[in-house]
């Protein structure tokens, strides 16, 4: 089978959905790959463009059939302002290009035992778990450093904090 378009999450009638794929970050960046269901059904990506597949969206299939993607829980780090202000740390972590998810009360990126001891060192506080990550679009026409584009949407999150995103 072969999926050659993504369908926004909530555009795509749910009975269509023949099964799911769960894939963390960089699994949901692509263009062109093999990729097996959570079902265990083969498929192959093979998109006109990379595009940035979020939490809900479809992948749409020969037969008229969905695969729903699902955003596969990973480790970040849940980085709040503690003593050194939101702002403050946002620059720093932005000075390192790093993949970055932004809301009004935190920052979260992937694991990094190195960035950690930064923020902590600033007087941010550092909180490790497993979460679907996903990033802010580049400021460069929506590249991120991989060279893979992405698509500006908000995904619902399935985290203990508020929904919100911290940006318009």
């Amino acid at each position: 089978m072969r999926a050659a378009s993504r369908l926004p999450a909530g555009s795509w009638d749910k009975g269509r959905e023949r099964g799911t794929a769960t894939l963390d970050w960089d699994e949901r960046h692509r263009r062109r790959r093999s990729l097996t269901s959570d079902q265990g059904e083969a498929f192959l990506l093979d998109l006109a463009e990379a595009a940035r597949l979020g939490e809900g969206d479809g992948l749409a299939l020969e037969d008229g059939s969905v695969i729903r993607v699902v955003a596969k829980p990973e480790p970040v780090l849940v980085i709040e302002a503690g003593t050194a202000g939101l702002a403050r740390l946002a620059y720093h972590l932005g000075n390192r290009h790093l993949a970055i998810q932004i809301f009004t009360d935190r920052l979260i990126i992937r694991e990094d035992p190195v960035i950690a001891d930064m923020v902590e060192g600033l007087g941010g506080v550092v909180t490790r778990i497993d979460l679907p990550f996903d990033a802010e679009n580049g400021a460069y026409g929506g590249h991120s450093a991989h060279g893979h584009d992405h698509h500006k949407h908000d995904h619902h999150r399935h985290d203990h904090h508020a929904h919100d995103h911290g940006h318009g």
